[in-house]
């Protein structure tokens, strides 16, 4: 048994702030925090979940570090953004599928704020059907819509090992420019 508490289903869920470098380039949306990322107000927080583990090897740099800060800066070095398609919802424990009542982040409204966004790659199937759900119909530009394998440690329908979770995921390095930020 997991050691995740579970939330009721009349508890509404806040997603976490997006974290946002001063020039992003590439936005990633999950679909809404697990419990335990809410637990410790982190993205991806659950250990896990190979979110993290993905941008280490991304761009090169190995093993992923514990502080939070330090996860947070690669992102902010190479240009990626995080966020969630999902602003507040009602959920049972942390699985996608429970998830009702959802409402959307005001994700055109940043992508207007943040005109160097190229790419909006949607972390799993919820992620993806929410965005495509809401503003599918919108006029994003430039912008390329993207659907990447979930990075969730839940087996899925269409679940892949790392190896496969890596390969698909270095799709998002072509809307990134080389020059790292220090």
């Amino acid at each position: 048994m997991s050691s995740e508490t579970h939330s009721s289903s009349n508890e509404r869920i806040i997603a976490l702030p997006p974290v946002l470098p001063s020039k992003p380039q590439v936005l990633i949306l999950g679909s809404v925090p697990s419990e335990i990322s809410i637990k410790v107000q982190q993205y991806y927080g659950n250990p896990r979940n190979h979110f993290w583990r993905i941008m280490f090897h991304l761009f090169g740099k190995g093993d992923v570090p514990n502080s939070y800060a330090e996860k947070l800066k690669l992102l902010h070095q190479h240009h990626v953004a995080l966020w969630d398609s999902i602003a507040s919802c009602k959920r049972k424990g942390s699985l996608d599928h429970t998830i009702t009542e959802e409402i959307p982040n005001a994700i055109p409204e940043l992508l207007k704020k943040y005109p160097t966004i190229r790419v909006v790659g949607c972390n799993g199937t919820k992620s993806h059907q929410v965005f495509r759900k809401t503003f599918g119909k919108m006029d994003l530009g430039e912008v390329q819509v993207i659907k990447l394998p979930s990075t969730s440690p839940i087996p899925g329908r269409y679940t892949k090992n790392f190896e496969g979770k890596l390969e698909a995921w270095q799709v998002i390095l072509r809307y990134l420019d080389k020059v790292v930020e220090d």
